[in-house]
């Protein structure tokens, strides 16, 4: 039996990824793609979804006011509510908020074998007829969720700049290079030198989808859009031209960069020699 799933985004791209996402799964039909939250309520009561891939970031309705309507309306309604997926862009708010009612929390962009851990939790829970237990304790804990999300905040770094001081966020970063002492920020035109150590840098940034790649780079992997091989040696190709080596020691971070979906062994599949 297919699981019937509903996608809210108010963001289209985010749409259309989870939608061709889902499309790969098996046993998965998406009854609906809405981008104005003041129409999610409707749609829920509609197409009576399974799942609801909910974004929280909207405007006008963020994703918990759907929550607070959809637990009010259930107390009155006969049919099951539908289970929640959460989706952020903050990884740190999706671990604070990971064992609320919400059946699960996917960070974007959202991955295909996450995606499909999401399916499998979704399904174990309708065998189990929870749906209206959790809309509950989900709604219990909404002004924890909230709070957490108003403390929310990207990471960004502080940079002298021509006498000012200007603050650039992580994700404005392409790649970042060790320069001695400093590290140089390389934005897609510009760039701007730190006072700090790339090791620790490294372990900072864990969790913002940056990558070490070389003993003396971090890269963002999502402003990678080619790795080609030039002469035995493995090339990452950023947004707007910049090219960034991989260190032979630094193989297994392909993995890291490219879909999870592709096999372990793609990067040993690219010869790479010493740097």
């Amino acid at each position: 039996m297919n699981t019937r799933v509903l996608i809210v985004d108010d963001e289209q791209l985010a749409l259309a990824r989870l939608s061709r996402l889902l499309e790969q799964l098996g046993d998965v039909k998406i009854v609906g793609a809405v981008h104005d939250p003041d129409q999610a309520i409707a749609a829920i009561n509609s197409v009576h979804p399974d799942l609801v891939l909910l974004d929280v970031e909207m405007p006008r309705l963020d994703g918990f006011d759907i929550v607070e309507a959809l637990a009010r309306q259930s107390r009155t309604a006969d049919a099951s509510p539908p289970l929640i997926a959460f989706v952020t862009a903050y990884p740190q708010f999706a671990l604070e908020a990971f064992d609320t009612g919400a059946i699960d929390f996917l960070c974007k962009p959202v991955r295909l074998p996450r995606l499909e851990k999401t399916l499998a939790r979704a399904r174990r829970a309708l065998a189990a007829r929870d749906a209206a237990e959790r809309l509950d304790g989900l709604r219990a804990n909404l002004k924890e969720l909230r709070e957490a999300a108003a403390h929310v905040e990207e990471h960004h770094f502080w940079v002298r700049h021509r006498g000012d001081l200007l603050r650039i966020t992580t994700s404005d970063v392409q790649w970042i290079e060790a320069q001695g002492g400093y590290v140089q920020l390389h934005l897609r035109d510009r760039a701007f030198l730190v006072r700090t150590g790339i090791g620790s840098l490294a372990g900072q940034l864990a969790n913002e989808d940056y990558v070490r790649v070389h003993k003396s780079a971090l890269v963002n992997r999502n402003t990678v859009v080619r790795i080609k091989s030039i002469g035995g040696r493995v090339v990452l190709v950023l947004e707007g031209g910049a090219e960034v080596p991989v260190g032979r020691k630094y193989r297994n971070a392909l993995n890291h960069i490219v879909e999870p979906a592709m096999p372990s062994s793609a990067a040993d599949k690219l010869a790479l020699s010493g740097d």
